[in-house]
């Protein structure tokens, strides 16, 4: 996409996003805030939202980092004051993030299996902590009758897999909470949209996975490669401006088609291979 185009679509919005010290999170608040937004980046880790934030700041934006941990309701409250107290409004809040550690996919497993305490986790930060930021930004919105909110998703939310269940199911119960939103507030200017993302290393995670489990991967996408976050990025900044004024209630997936084919669909492309058929 060429900045020079579309830079400018969101100016004098103020945009909060969430899990925004890394990944995903750090570059769609790099890419929001080259578009004119001013962005809170919000983190458990302090120092990482302010790392951030200082790469925002040398580029000329306006930026606030602020630390929080997004499943106490006292701090999401402290949160969304400080950002009003700071820009004067809230416009857009994009709800990223998760607990995904290694230690709490270590513990997050099968049903029979599975580590309480991880699932409780789960769903206090991926959950609890997406319907406590909305339910204090929404407030802000609705002062100025305008905002966007933005619900991460995943792939997991809506296939089964072998592990990660309480991840699934949080990411499963977020798409009924983007519709939730946009059916008790769209007629006040509220839209409201879940954001199924698939895989779009960040940083140096393709050189944290095994190569075997990366080529499955890519074989299973409908795409040369496997996203970027600039990709996931750059939707973001789709469903935060007004480009996506008439869409709402919805789930949008950016995962390169992985989902939307049959699970036979690899197998039996290598079958005609092998056979010399012309299947497709």
């Amino acid at each position: 996409m060429d900045d020079a185009v579309n830079k400018g679509k969101l100016d004098g919005r103020v945009a909060i996003l969430t899990g925004a010290g890394g990944g995903l999170g750090a570059e769609a608040a790099r890419v929001l805030a080259a578009h004119g937004a001013h962005v809170a980046i919000v983190d458990i880790d302090g120092d990482a939202a302010r790392r951030v934030a200082a790469g925002i700041e040398a580029q000329g934006g306006q930026v606030l980092a602020l630390q929080c941990d997004i499943s106490s309701e006292a701090e999401v409250s402290a949160m969304v004051e400080a950002v009003v107290a700071r820009f004067g409004r809230v416009d857009v809040l994009h709800n990223n993030a998760a607990i995904l550690s290694v230690e709490q996919r270590r513990r997050d497993r099968d049903v029979v299996n599975m580590d309480v305490e991880a699932w409780d986790r789960a769903m206090a930060v991926n959950l609890r902590g997406a319907m406590l930021c909305s339910k204090y930004a929404i407030r802000e919105m609705l002062k100025h009758g305008r905002g966007s909110v933005i619900f991460v998703t995943s792939g997991l939310g809506v296939q089964g897999d072998l592990s990660l269940t309480a991840y699934a199911a949080s990411k499963a119960a977020l798409i009924m909470l983007a519709r939730s939103v946009a059916a008790q507030y769209g007629k006040q200017g509220i839209r409201s949209n879940a954001l199924q993302i698939g895989l779009a290393p960040a940083e140096n995670a393709h050189e944290s996975m095994p190569a075997p489990l990366l080529e499955i991967l890519r074989e299973n996408h409908l795409t040369p490669e496997l996203g970027t976050p600039r990709q996931i990025a750059d939707v973001v900044a789709f469903l935060a401006s007004d480009e996506s004024a008439f869409v709402t209630g919805t789930t949008l997936v950016a995962d390169g088609g992985f989902g939307s084919h049959t699970p036979s669909l690899v197998a039996m492309k290598a079958l005609f291979a092998q056979t010399g058929a012309k299947g497709m």
